[in-house]
């Protein structure tokens, strides 16, 4: 037997190796891909800033591999509001909800972020292949059937292409219905600069403002803001100064307003905040000029799909972020680890649109509605739509987007398959069986074994009709006389058993007539009841066919001249049955029924409705007659080796009662009343092959 083929992995190019891009580089890593990362800087370096990881992205980011902490993230202990003279709003506890979320909500330093990340990605050591980084290479434009195109004109194919390159993306274009859609002023700007910590500490009058570790604070005026927080092991304090646009010392109209490098001005920075805090003012004064900066926030309308054939954007490339949540960068997270939870190793290209698009289906939704809300944060006091701050936070922390994603792959699989079998509990999927595995590929019965022993006796006609469910079936001759069988079968080597086999044990009433409600008649054996010594067969063969199946001990036993079996329950044995003297046979008989012919299988299948104790009963959920057609077809799924006619065989029955049978007793004292007047057959089949009974179905 050939050994199976390794999953082959796809070569996915990613544009832009920001936090997004190396996010995306590792989970695709982790996932076994190869990865080749382009950044069209030299050094595929973050700004001098900070950034939030919030619970929902802390998760996925230790999910990487990366100690976030260890590399000098904050936890964020406290938050602060005050206002704009100095006087506290309020002051929220944020270290009391750390049992609340799975993981911190972290303050890191977004070039120690950064760092760790491309570290993540291109390592030698780790899960995968390390990612190759090209730097200095600036795409001029993508395909969305997966050409990546360089400025030095070299092309580059790839199985799928993630557009990771920022609000100014390039990627975004290939897309249909993106032409017109670009990013915009927002209205506000935003000073950002970052200072040791120190420096406050030693000034009284601003040490008051910083000396609690893990503490973020937020300066709240009408139409502008002030967001301090430590990172870097408290060591490092970043300032986000957020105002009006029209006050600020970049126009809208300048094409670079956006560029986070653009350079700041400290006088213009406090004249912007001069009617806030001395105290602030004097904090903000200790901003060095060479690292202030000065952007324009911008904004995007949604953009109409994110994906199309091989491409795929993912974080601002995509859905912009205003910072007023501080998940601009945690979004970006998300989206990378969707996009390669979507894409397992051993994804067949064929299948790549309709992931991708799977992906977006994950993402697009909560993105937007994120978007959303730092849209209204970001809105002057007094002007937006009232503000539930803990549906925010709820939305915001309370996600964990690899499970998430996980399970919406697993619905599209299902989905996939809409024949597949599905029973309780139905969360898990479509359920494994033995007609088919849990992707719903059919079972393979041609190498397990059988032997059935059957012993066919004449009997009392009037007596086996009140086995009869309901007055649809009955004797198609009116003789007195009917014949029926007890046969037991042993199955081996079942493929969707692992393996393993079990036995069953079943009475068929030969010669039963079934009139539909058009008046057509159907013939075949009736099945009252099935016992079984497995589970697994009872609890499919039940909820998936109808089966009347019950469990019991079957114990069978075959020498040379013998076959026993013993039925019984908890050390209680209520049936016995041999076949003794026997003989090799030539004859021609069929080992595909227990029937005399080639019968039809009725049997009944009856699911009765939830109800509380002590109710009275309602009518079922599920109540039909089933056939499972014995035709030619199903015949020829069995390959009969050996055939045994016994001279002599014996049914004996007892019927116990209900403490030694509590949960048989009443159908084994009905059993016990069947008279055996005649044994006209007894005889044992074996050989290889099975029927899954895939064709059973409703008789109406």
């Amino acid at each position: 037997m050939a050994a199976p083929t390794a999953p082959t992995p796809l070569n996915i190019v990613i544009v832009g190796a920001g936090i997004g891009g190396l996010s995306a580089a590792i989970f695709f890593r982790q996932q076994g891909h190869n990865i080749t990362v382009l950044e069209q800087s030299r050094f595929a370096n973050e700004v001098g800033a900070a950034v939030h990881i919030a619970p929902n992205a802390a998760g996925l980011v230790s999910r990487m591999g990366i100690d976030a902490p260890a590399t000098g993230a904050v936890e964020c202990l406290t938050m602060k509001n005050v206002k704009p003279n100095g006087e506290t709003m309020f002051e929220v506890p944020v270290w009391r909800s750390r049992g609340r979320w799975q993981h911190p909500w972290l303050l890191a330093h977004r070039i120690d972020l950064h760092s760790e990340l491309k570290r993540g990605a291109i390592r030698e050591d780790g899960v995968g292949r390390p990612a190759t980084l090209q730097t200095a290479a600036r795409v001029e434009r993508v395909t969305t059937d997966g050409v990546v195109v360089l400025a030095s004109g070299e092309e580059i194919r790839a199985d799928v292409v993630i557009g990771a390159d920022g609000v100014h993306s390039k990627t975004r274009y290939a897309l249909p219905g993106s032409e017109g859609i670009r990013p915009f002023g927002s209205g506000k700007s935003a000073f950002r600069f970052t200072m040791p910590r120190s420096r406050a500490l030693e000034d009284p009058v601003t040490k008051p403002l910083v000396g609690a570790e893990g503490q973020m604070t937020l300066y709240m005026g009408r139409d502008r803001r002030v967001v301090i927080y430590p990172t870097r092991h408290n060591e490092i304090l970043n300032f986000v100064c957020i105002h009006s646009t029209k006050d600020s010392e970049i126009s809208s109209d300048d094409p670079d307003s956006g560029d986070w490098q653009n350079t700041g001005h400290l006088d213009k920075l406090l004249e912007v905040y001069k009617d806030f805090d001395p105290a602030l003012l004097a904090l903000l004064g200790k901003a060095s000029e060479d690292t202030l900066k000065v952007w324009e926030l911008l904004d995007m309308e949604q953009l109409p799909t994110w994906t199309e054939d091989r491409l795929a954007l993912i974080g601002d490339a995509a859905h912009p972020f205003t910072p007023h949540q501080g998940q601009g960068a945690g979004q970006a997270i998300e989206d990378a680890a969707s996009l390669a939870c979507v894409l397992p190793l051993g994804t067949p290209p064929s299948e790549i649109p309709a992931r991708l698009k799977l992906y977006e289906k994950c993402r697009y939704e909560r993105a937007s509605m994120i978007q959303e809300y730092s849209r209204i944060v970001g809105m002057d006091l007094g002007t937006g739509p009232p503000f539930d701050g803990l549906k925010y936070t709820n939305d915001n922390f309370g996600h964990d987007e690899w499970h998430h994603t996980q399970q919406k792959l697993r619905e599209w699989e299902w989905s996939r398959n809409p024949t597949a079998y599905r029973r309780m509990p139905v969360a898990f999927g479509p359920f494994p069986g033995p007609r088919q595995d849990c992707t719903g590929n059919a079972r393979d019965w041609s190498a397990s074994t059988f032997t059935t022993a059957s012993i066919k006796f004449r009997t009392s006609r009037t007596l086996l009709e009140g086995l009869f469910p309901n007055k649809a079936f009955r004797f198609a001759v009116s003789d007195t006389n009917c014949y029926a069988t007890f046969s037991v079968s042993s199955l081996g080597n079942l493929e969707w058993l692992g393996g393993n086999g079990y036995s069953h044990l079943g009475l068929y009433i030969h010669g039963v007539e079934y009139t539909k409600n058009n008046g057509e008649t159907v013939e075949g054996d009736y099945l009252p009841v099935l016992f079984e010594d497995l589970a697994d067969p009872i609890i499919s063969g039940r909820e998936e066919i109808g089966m009347p199946k019950v469990y019991s001990r079957l114990d069978v036993a075959k020498t040379t001249d013998s076959l026993t079996v013993t039925a019984g329950w908890m050390g209680s044995d209520f049936l016995n049955l041999s076949l003794t003297q026997l003989q090799s046979s030539e004859a021609q008989t069929d080992a595909a029924s227990p029937a005399s012919s080639d019968e039809n299988l009725f049997f009944y299948k009856y699911i009765p409705a939830t109800a509380a104790h002590g109710e009275e009963q309602r009518s079922a959920d599920v109540e039909y007659a089933c056939i499972s057609p014995m035709d030619e077809k199903v015949n020829a799924m069995k390959k009969v080796e050996r055939r045994t006619i016994a001279q002599k065989a014996e049914i004996r029955i007892e019927a116990l009662d209900a403490r030694k049978l509590p949960t048989l007793h009443h159908i084994v004292e009905r059993l016990a009343e069947i008279p055996i007047y005649e044994v006209v057959e007894a005889k044992i089949v074996e050989g290889t092959g099975g029927s899954d009974l895939k064709a059973a179905r409703r008789l109406e």
